[in-house]
């Protein structure tokens, strides 16, 4: 069984023919509502491979929150450990120019809310050998309750290193598996501007130093992982990308729904680097149809 412990968003998406400058006002040519969120994204990505999947977050009492949780509900993922709390739903605003750049605020909303007893409370209910992810859009206190009663019972911790918040070094040496991109593992090795032999020598010492799965994420370069001593190489497919946002997510759930399935872990590697390349084809962080028949073509 996996439980995903994290944030849940809406999304409020505007696109415009460029962003404006500050003080300005310029005209949209659309606008766009979507489901959001890492943790929801996780979640909705391990479901969508197959696996059984609890949901653990807050939503607030407000319009949003049935769309927040609209998708997760429709795949049939778990969400009795979802509380409803006083004020807004997590909400993302974002502003797309024509060339393809963003702006991007975040009102944490009910995700603020988050608490070490809801931590507790979802980690009660999991027994040793389940698997349990986590990201950093909620406090960092319950994150750190989490990943300490998770280990306390034999859970597999799985933390994205994602949003980079100043105990994200920190709260990453608690995990069992720690997946990060490129910009992530520089802060949890403390090393900046690696390049490839600087960050597989990094990765081999963190390693030695804590004895945890690492695994970063190098876009189009493929994944790169150390587990057990070995280090591991993956790559997706060769792809021209449509969106790439959530393909990062994606990759994470498919990887967590791989390990839970029994899969050894080079083929989660693989299984999980080719299904964020395919959501790379689609438009938007949760993509609207399952990938699991594409991934299981195409490894």
């Amino acid at each position: 069984m996996i439980t995903v412990f994290g944030s849940i968003n809406m999304d409020l998406i505007a696109t415009t023919e460029r962003l404006p400058k500050p003080g300005e006002t310029v005209a949209g040519n659309g606008f766009a509502t979507a489901a959001g969120g890492k943790g929801a994204n996780q979640a909705l990505a391990a479901r969508r491979a197959g696996r059984y999947v609890h949901m653990a977050g807050a939503v607030g009492k407000d319009s949003f929150a049935a769309d927040a949780l609209s998708l997760l509900d429709a795949a049939g993922t778990d969400l009795s450990l979802v509380r409803h709390v006083d004020g807004p739903t997590g909400t993302a605003l974002i502003l797309v120019g024509g060339d393809g750049e963003n702006m991007i605020a975040v009102v944490p909303g009910a995700n603020g809310q988050v608490t070490p007893d809801d931590a507790a409370t979802a980690i009660g209910g999991m027994s040793e050998g389940d698997i349990l992810m986590l990201q950093l859009e909620v406090p960092a206190a319950a994150v750190e309750r989490a990943l300490s009663a998770a280990r306390a019972k034999g859970v597999t911790s799985i933390l994205n290193l994602a949003p980079l918040i100043p105990d994200a070094a920190r709260l990453g040496r608690l995990a069992d598996i720690v997946i990060a991109n490129e910009t992530e593992f520089e802060r949890l090795a403390g090393q900046d501007g690696m390049d490839a032999q600087a960050r597989e020598a990094a990765l081999q010492r963190l390693h030695a130093e804590t004895g945890q799965t690492l695994i970063v994420t190098l876009g189009g370069d493929g994944v790169i992982a150390i587990r057990d001593g070995a280090i591991s190489r993956a790559q997706g497919l060769k792809i021209e990308p449509v969106d790439t946002v959530g393909a990062g997510d994606t990759f994470c759930g498919y990887f967590a729904a791989s390990l839970d399935d029994g899969l050894d872990f080079a083929t989660a590697l693989r299984r999980a680097a080719v299904a964020g390349s395919l959501a790379c084809l689609k438009s938007g962080a949760q993509p609207s149809i399952p990938l699991s028949e594409e991934v299981a073509d195409r490894i």
